[in-house]
């Protein structure tokens, strides 16, 4: 599992999951570049994580996955940086108890769960297959065995009725299915890309702000919610493990590859939304060129 001279972004990586894997892969000696949208959040992160782990190779950069403009910034800044990317976790997530809207207007937990990271690495993508082997890890959830219709092509934005829980496990769906259909579209090129369930995680996730879920929230973490860093195993198992080179479009939990739900087995559901990502990121995209 060494890692030095490899490079690996994180997104979400002030806090909880992220920053406990930040700190496991900078112990094994890669550089690890860590996003973060709170500029005082990520500063205390970043001195925690070399002091933790005992790195001077860690880096900060700032990445609002909810504005398509954070995002163009953050690729041309993390490029002219960096000339190769070994490693992109898709790491940052979140859910609300009220749907609010992106800087490009999509809805939040879906744009920025889903969408933001589509259009991230597809900005870095190019960067990653010239550095191959390389692997992508996207952190999804067997929340999103909750979402059993599969995902309301004709209402994506959830429009016509919002429910936090509802938008999360679907964003979480969205997000099996893109690994899929990207795995798909990387075949061949020593890019492979899998998800990871890092279990029920104690951390502030869907509390800051969203008192609708924090009784329940606070309730399960004391009965059953293992610590951070135990959430960040399988993410650095997925990173750093030679067990898994070449491993593409699974779904793990636990360091194991394990079931997923019928829906995220969907083959044409994962080409359909794949082209409605594009479509619905267009415009941003046109109006960044």
């Amino acid at each position: 599992m060494e890692m030095t001279g490899k490079v690996v972004a994180i997104t979400g990586a002030n806090a909880g999951i992220g920053r406990e894997t930040a700190v496991g892969l900078a112990r094994l000696g890669a550089t690890v570049v860590m996003a973060s949208r709170d500029a005082g959040r990520g500063a205390e992160a970043l001195a925690d994580v070399r002091e933790r782990s005992g790195s001077t190779t860690v880096d900060l950069l700032a990445l609002d996955l909810a504005d398509s403009a954070s995002i163009r910034t953050f690729a041309t800044e993390f490029l002219a940086r960096y000339d190769r990317l070994d490693v992109l976790i898709d790491n940052a997530g979140l859910v609300m108890a009220r749907r609010t809207t992106t800087a490009d207007g999509f809805e939040t937990t879906f744009g920025v769960n889903h969408l933001g990271h589509f259009s991230l690495t597809d900005l870095l993508l190019d960067r990653l297959r010239a550095s191959a082997p390389s692997r992508i890890v996207v952190v999804a959830s067997q929340a999103h065995k909750m979402a059993r219709r599969g995902l309301a092509f004709d209402d994506l934005q959830s429009q016509r009725r919002y429910r936090g829980l509802d938008a999360y496990s679907k964003s979480k769906l969205a997000n099996i299915l893109y690994t899929r259909e990207l795995a798909r579209r990387l075949a061949g090129t020593g890019v492979t890309v899998n998800a990871v369930h890092p279990g029920y995680v104690a951390s502030r996730f869907g509390r800051d702000g969203d008192m609708r879920f924090e009784p329940a929230l606070k309730l399960g973490a004391k009965l059953f919610a293992i610590t951070a860093e135990e959430g960040a195993r399988t993410s650095i198992y997925l990173a750093s493990s030679p067990a898994v080179s070449g491993v593409t479009g699974q779904y793990f939990a636990k360091c194991k590859s394990v079931s997923m739900s019928k829906a995220a087995r969907d083959d044409v559901a994962a080409r359909r939304l794949w082209d409605a990502s594009e479509a619905l990121l267009a415009p941003a995209r046109e109006h960044g060129a």
